[in-house]
């Protein structure tokens, strides 16, 4: 795939009323960073995480395995551990080294080493299907898994220093959050004021603030606004940023500080999106993974990762 490492993006295309179109900006280092990712062939990227430091971990829908991309040269590698032969979707990096991974139709998640891929804790939620362990989102003392399929979350409650659990808790979902027949809750995050956690849930087109204690979910003002498609989540302050996978593009909410209600600001995209699915930053930018669903996977398939100004 061809990369500039010279220029950042300037521009997204509109898809649809009320997408940006972002003026230049001064250079900073960076801006300089390859603004496309070429993937392993075959590779059929979901879930991005991206901490402190300029590298981006990938998880394969196809075998499980981990992809480290230094975003500073678009270079990377599959961790030595390869995969398990189960999905890895969303996944994300705590400050301790450790990426949990939500574990898809295999109804599981893991921990694994950012630097090996070893695995050094796994737990099965779902022992049967209906199952997709969707996403994941960390709080300074648990982590909270959606399952697309059940109405649950599951949670692995933190010890100290971060210390793993045994074993998990399942927390029923109930109130305005009804499952639906398809793909319900998707991506996750926690409320600016870290209150509660928010859910989009897919085939709804909406968002909801759920009480992590009970699981009692409340319908998100956003003033009729629809997140259509909506999938992976990123929060930064009170910004939400909502991938809506199937139209391309990135919905860009302003939150309350309790996450109860919430307005459009803009919504963002670009002609190298081919299916989004999932959202990460670095420095003044959101790097996004093109699942490509509606492209037959095969051994073959070229992916990418692109990488966008922040709205």
């Amino acid at each position: 795939m061809p990369i500039n490492r010279r220029q950042a993006l300037t521009s997204v295309a509109a898809a649809a009323a009320g997408s940006v179109l972002l003026p230049p900006t001064p250079a900073r280092a960076g801006d300089l960073f390859p603004t496309e990712i070429a993937l392993p062939n075959g590779f059929r990227p979901e879930g991005i995480a991206i901490g402190e430091l300029p590298f981006a971990y990938f998880g394969s829908l196809a075998d499980g395995s981990i992809y480290r991309a230094n975003l500073a040269t678009g270079n990377g590698a599959v961790l030595p551990a390869g995969g398990p032969g189960t999905p890895s979707v969303g996944l994300k990096l705590d400050d301790r080294g450790r990426l949990f991974v939500a574990g898809g139709n295999a109804g599981n998640a893991r921990v694994v080493s950012a630097r090996t891929g070893e695995i050094l804790a796994g737990y099965t939620f779902a022992a049967a299907p209906p199952t997709f362990v969707n996403d994941v989102v960390l709080t300074p003392r648990a982590a909270y898994f959606t399952d697309s399929m059940s109405p649950l979350l599951y949670v692995l409650r933190l010890g100290r220093h971060g210390r793993l659990p045994d074993d998990f808790t399942a927390v029923p979902l109930s109130g305005d959050l009804v499952y639906q027949p398809g793909f319900n809750v998707n991506g996750i995050v926690r409320t600016p004021d870290g209150s509660a956690l928010i859910v989009v849930q897919s085939n709804t087109a909406s968002l909801f603030r759920v009480n992590p204690a009970t699981g009692e979910a409340t319908l998100v003002d956003l003033g009729g606004e629809p997140v259509t498609a909506g999938d992976g989540l990123l929060l930064l302050g009170r910004t939400l940023y909502v991938v809506q996978n199937q139209l391309n593009r990135v919905a860009v909410f302003r939150l309350s500080l309790d996450g109860r209600s919430g307005r459009l600001v803009t919504t963002a995209t670009d002609p190298r999106f081919d299916i989004p699915t999932t959202v990460a930053a670095f420095g003044r930018r959101l790097y996004l993974p093109n699942a490509r669903f509606s492209t037959p996977p095969t051994p073959e398939t070229p992916y990418t990762a692109v990488a966008i100004p922040k709205p």
